[in-house]
């Protein structure tokens, strides 16, 4: 029977009124009932092993595209609308984007519940229920404000279950709640959940004055935000109790999948494989240990077990972003867990004399990391690079105690949804060129390298781009109302706002046109630069980082003859839904960390896949996607990663040097301090920041300063030679395939978990 028809009787069905007069809510929602139904439809083997993927993110997504796409029917709605001259895109600006999670980590851990899914790997996530997300981004007076950001709806993806578990705390026993999102495979009949857990005594109502509230209030405040400040006591306590929280009820969840498969606790091993996301799921292991002991298994026993079950991810370098929890706070929220942490610590101390490699430190602090990678199977990075930093240098100590338990995992992004959702007219384009075979295994992308000297294909791929960017123009102006060029470069950097990603850098070079413009030196082709991100709001430096972007945006975009050369827009509350309008359009992809610090990133493969051309430094993946696109088609620069480590290891960096001898870079740090910016900016901001680059910069934004300038003055000269730019674009989307999330998650089971090979 004809698809379309289906579909047409379906929707019909569902609907009070006609498909031409039903508004684009009505449609959104008998859509979501649709994809429901045939959601049960789907059927899932019973499974021997299953993987717990547990993450204090997944960064979602609208879903009603991607449901549509991995169940097979996108093709036929879209036609079925567009029959009645209604547009899907339209339908979709209905659905709210789910608060759960903030950047790179919470956007891999979606990617990664999509294609276990994909791959037919028995599997589910498991998070929190959080009412308000990290927060809505508000800009007011070049500045960022921060308000609630609800999401839930009482018709949505969101299914509440029976399934509640006690949580118990040092004052307090919470009672919890068990929510699920279903997670559709493509092409596949498995449908794996997302398990969300929430507290009903939560009050929405104590947040006050953007998003404070009562932080010591736990049993009202507890799946509230997403990363709730931490600047205070009351702050690390909370996280904690989140913590707890969620890695309690992941081990609730596990014991009960035992349970009713009659499997004893013993082999608990050959059924679950328990992969923490960073190391805020930690807790999970001193809380498995506990429980396996509550059923009887002496400690030993039960420690032996829980290091053939966990796995561990690293994504950082940053010391920072290592937690580690004072011994007293850990007290007071899950004293139970006490006997056992410290237990460990002994016995860590007992076989290693290093102290680098200890639990608990001599301050008192309990080492998340080091918990982790001592008392689980598998410790991976996220890129080649980052993986060897961790060998040789960062966590040195404990490869060598564990050489085999470290391991590379490359990230990997969805780029189903990164090519067929959000640039159909590509993904269309190339089923024409290639065949459909990518939309499975995007190695297949590799066949259009064949195509690199076919005019037609060249001037199709600039065509699609045309019409991506004004799409993008087009919801820029609906959104945020502004007018962009569309004869403009598209020079885009979106992510989270922080120093060591150097959007600090970017700021400077707009800095240093603007005053190239205003001497009369015009760029060949007008310049749009492209911000989107969130600072953590106690992370003063990466708001004033955000300050500045705004005070240039409003002098450029204000000024009668710069404003012709160049524009500035900062994306207000940047999320996946506008980088689905924004990747696509992108001409150049900003990936300019400082080297050695990003882990991966994982928005350098979305632009890829969409065209756009990576300016980055060799950090991260950047590495590999050099690697791959080979030298002619990627702009690198600035010092490499041995250089940076070693200059953090001697303290031979010293920005005061860089800022007073070279003029240019004096120019542009002065100008964040000039009469011009005080006048659009707050004057403590501005001299903050400008303060922080001489006499600290803490992330070297000065010393690849003047070689970002060469080389991003290069691309946009070589922007203007049409066919090798085209050649570049065509190579960048033909090499991107290893980077699809399923050759990841393949990998991931391959080495780790090892549940496809039961």
């Amino acid at each position: 029977m004809n698809l379309n028809y289906v579909v047409e009787k379906e929707l019909s069905n569902l609907l009070t009124v006609s498909i031409e007069e039903a508004s684009n809510e009505q449609i959104y929602h008998a859509l979501l009932k649709y994809v429901q139904q045939q959601t049960k439809k789907c059927t899932t083997k019973a499974a021997q092993k299953k993987i717990y993927y547990i993450s204090s993110e997944f960064l979602i997504g609208k879903m009603l595209s991607n449901n549509l796409i991995n169940l097979g029917l996108y093709k036929a709605v879209n036609n079925v609308l567009a029959a009645y001259n209604r547009s899907l895109s339209a339908i979709e600006e209905v659905e709210p984007e789910p608060s759960l999670g903030n950047g790179g980590l919470g956007r891999l851990a979606a990617c990664f519940l999509d294609s276990i899914a994909s791959l037919d790997i028995p599997g589910v996530g498991v998070s929190l229920n959080y009412h308000y997300g990290l927060f809505r981004q508000k800009f007011s007076n070049n500045l960022q404000s921060e308000q609630p950001n609800p999401w839930m709806e009482e018709q949505s993806w969101l299914r509440k279950t029976d399934t509640c578990y006690d949580v118990k705390f040092a004052n307090f026993t919470a009672k919890s709640r068990l929510c699920e999102i279903d997670i559709v495979g493509y092409d596949s009949v498995r449908v794996n959940k997302l398990c969300l857990f929430d507290i009903e005594t939560v009050n929405e109502n104590i947040v006050k004055d953007g998003i404070q509230f009562d932080k010591t209030d736990i049993e009202k405040n507890l799946t509230l935000f997403l990363y709730p400040d931490d600047s205070d006591e009351a702050g690390h306590l909370l996280r904690i109790f989140q913590q707890y929280f969620m890695v309690s009820n992941a081990v609730s969840l596990i014991f009960d999948d035992m349970k009713a498969n009659g499997w004893d606790l013993r082999d608990l091993a050959q059924h679950a494989v328990v992969q923490i996301n960073d190391t805020h799921p930690t807790l999970v292991i001193p809380e498995l240990i506990r429980r396996l002991m509550e059923n009887g298994i002496k400690i030993d026993e039960a420690i032996e077990i829980v290091k053939k079950v966990v796995a561990y991810t690293n994504h950082t370098i940053l010391a920072e972003a290592l937690e580690k929890w004072p011994h007293r706070y850990l007290e007071k929220v899950v004293p139970h867990l006490m006997d056992i942490i410290d237990y460990l610590d002994r016995d860590i101390k007992a076989k290693y004399p290093n102290q680098g490699v200890d639990v608990i430190d001599d301050s008192g602090r309990v080492h998340m990391a080091h918990i982790a990678i001592h008392y689980s199977f598998s410790v991976n990075g996220v890129a080649a690079l980052h993986t060897e930093i961790l060998k040789n240098s960062e966590l040195k100590h404990f490869s060598q105690i564990y050489p085999s338990r470290f391991n590379n995992k490359t990230n990997g992004i969805t780029f189903r949804r990164w090519l067929l959702e959000t640039n159909p007219e590509l993904a269309s384009y190339l089923e024409g060129l290639i065949g459909p075979e990518f939309k499975r295994n995007a190695m297949h992308l590799k066949q259009l390298l064949v195509h690199h000297t076919d005019n037609n294909v060249l001037n199709k791929l600039m065509e699609i781009k045309a019409v991506k960017k004004k799409q993008f123009i087009d919801f820029a102006r609906n959104n945020f109302g502004v007018e962009l060029n569309p004869e403009a470069i598209f020079d885009v950097q979106i992510k989270r706002i922080h120093e060591y990603k150097r959007q600090q850098m970017n700021a400077l070079y707009i800095v240093h046109k603007y005053l190239e413009v205003k001497a009369g030196n015009y760029p060949k082709r007008p310049l749009t630069f492209i911000f989107g991100g969130k600072a953590a709001p106690a992370y003063i430096i990466a708001k004033d980082i955000i300050h500045m972007i705004l005070c240039l945006q409003e002098l450029i975009n204000n000024d009668p003859v710069v404003s012709k050369h160049l524009q500035v827009l900062f994306v207000e509350n940047y999320n996946v839904t506008v980088a689905e309008k924004l990747i696509p359009a992108a001409d150049v992809s900003e990936q300019i960390s400082l080297a050695s610090k990003e882990a991966s990133g994982t928005g350098n493969m979305k632009f890829m896949l969409n065209g756009a051309v990576t300016l980055g430094t060799m950090d991260g993946a950047n590495v590999e996607i050099a690697g791959l696109v080979g030298p002619r088609n990627i702009y690198t620069f600035g010092k490499d990663s041995d250089v940076i480590i070693d200059l953090y290891a001697t303290g031979g960096y010293k920005s005061s040097e860089y800022y007073n001898n070279n003029e240019i870079i004096k120019r542009a740090v002065d100008f964040i301090v000039s009469p011009e910016m005080l006048k659009v900016g707050t004057e403590s901001k501005l001299r903050e920041l400008h303060h922080e680059l001489i006499s600290k910069d803490w992330f070297m934004t000065l010393i690849d300063f003047v070689e970002y300038v060469k080389a991003k003055d290069q691309v946009f000269i070589d922007y203007e030679q049409r066919e090798r730019w085209a050649k570049m674009c065509l190579v960048n989307i033909g090499s991107s395939g290893f980077f699809s999330s399923d050759r990841t998650i393949a990998e991931y089971d391959r080495d780790i978990w090892k549940i496809n090979q039961q």
